[in-house]
Formats: C-alpha cells, sequence, structure tokens
C-alpha cells in the first residue's frame, strides 16, 4: 500500500474510528472541514485505487471501508520502514531500547505468543 497525504489521513480516521462503511457525505460530514463532495470523493477514489478502502455500491452510492485495522495498517508502515533500512535488525534494537516498559511488555507477550 502505498503512504497517504494529509487528507487521506484524515479520511482514513474518519473511516477507522466509524466501525462500518460510510458514503461519501457521511466522511465529508465527519471531517467537519470546508470541503466539496467531489474533493472527497476523489480521496476516497484515491483510496481504493491504493488499495486502503473497499468499496461496495449501495442504491447510488458508494460505502467505503477499510481493507485493514489502523493497527494493521501501521505494522505495514513498519514492515515497510525496515525493508528499506539498511540494517533492519539494527532498527529494532533501537526501538526496543527507546521503547517503554508497558511497550517492551506488550512486545514480549506478542512475542509469547507466536513463538
Amino acid at each position: 500500500m502505498q503512504g497517504l497525504g494529509e487528507l487521506e489521513s484524515a479520511a482514513m480516521d474518519v473511516l477507522w474510528r466509524a466501525g462500518d462503511a460510510r458514503t461519501v457525505r457521511e466522511v465529508l460530514e465527519e471531517l467537519n472541514r470546508d470541503l466539496a463532495y467531489t474533493t472527497v470523493l476523489t480521496v476516497l477514489d484515491h483510496l481504493h485505487s491504493k488499495g486502503w478502502v473497499e468499496r461496495e455500491k449501495r442504491s447510488r452510492a458508494y460505502c467505503y471501508t477499510p481493507v485493514s485495522s489502523r493497527e494493521e495498517a501501521a505494522a505495514c508502515a513498519m514492515r515497510n520502514l525496515l525493508a528499506d533500512a539498511g540494517d533492519p535488525e539494527g532498527v529494532l534494537l533501537h526501538f526496543a531500547r527507546s521503547a517503554s516498559e508497558r511497550e517492551r511488555e506488550a512486545l514480549r507477550r506478542g512475542l509469547r505468543q507466536h513463538s
């Protein structure tokens, strides 16, 4: 999946918080910005083209749903950063050293569950 622009990120935030499919009009209203309907339509179309959302035709309007959860998308972004790093292990070690105790415990739990 490709990265997101500022307005795309805002639209994804609306969809992630929604918990169910949203129309362009609903996304526009929840964005609470002075935007044209066609602008939000274009943003959601781009998100669909990039693989971030699925869309389903209901009546005369499309409804948009995220392809993955916010957490899954963040994990994918982290995976891409690691792939682009010259030294992924070094990046992971630096990250682990900078993590809070709560974050380290979450990592431990996750690693134990997948061992």
